[in-house]
């Protein structure tokens, strides 16, 4: 049975074919590429050579001959080093955490809640830059800003997060009883709370596939 990989997530399907599309990352059929398990004695120095090509970004760098600038090296030193999946654990391990918060300051009205839970969404808010630019050298270094779907997802979730955060942020500094029994637009300042959530979930999950591929 043959063997494919697909060039921009890493995925392996086997079959006589490749997938129309692949299952991770939502990838054409022409980006997977057999995986040539046995050669012969004529080919076999030729195949390893083409097995040992470094792909993606290792592709870029070594196929560069020039010494990469400070922020070329910066950016190549966070795909190495993981830093978007390091970071984007920061906002999504606080953002249930600030919800919960608010939603106990307002069941409860516990105003110390909704404090923290401020406190909290002004951490996530700060940590969103770094996030997003990491995501976005991954995506465009790792994954060749493969335009697929699953992808377009991610970003737009990450969006979500980022503006979320800012609204409600801003929106706290505008009005601190925004949480309090009084207001009427509390409602709506708890909907942007879970619609944060929510992305911050669709994020993390499209994250976690394409990490584990499956």
């Amino acid at each position: 049975m043959k063997k494919w990989q697909c060039t921009v997530c890493g995925y392996i399907h086997t079959g006589e074919a490749p997938p129309e599309k692949c299952p991770v990352c939502g990838a054409d059929k022409d980006k997977f590429v057999e995986i040539k398990e046995e050669t012969s004695p004529e080919t076999g120095n030729a195949a390893k050579a083409d097995e040992q090509k470094p792909t993606g970004a290792a592709a870029e760098g070594a196929a560069s001959t020039t010494k990469p600038d400070a922020m070329e090296f910066i950016r190549i030193q966070m795909i190495k080093h993981h830093v978007h999946p390091v970071s984007v654990h920061i906002p999504n391990g606080v953002i249930p955490m600030a919800v919960l918060f608010v939603f106990l300051a307002v069941i409860f009205q516990f105003p110390s809640l909704a404090t923290t839970a401020f406190y909290s969404m002004v951490f996530v808010l700060l940590t969103m830059p770094l996030v997003l630019y990491s995501g976005y050298n991954e995506w465009q270094r790792k994954y060749r800003a493969n335009p697929s779907s699953i992808f377009i997802a991610k970003i737009a979730s990450a969006l979500i997060v980022s503006a979320a955060s800012l609204i409600i942020v801003l929106w706290h500094l505008l009005d601190p009883d925004i949480a309090s029994a009084s207001s009427m637009l509390r409602p709506v300042y708890l909907f942007i709370h879970l619609i944060m959530l929510g992305a911050a979930f669709i994020a993390g999950f499209i994250g976690g596939k394409l990490v584990f591929k499956d």
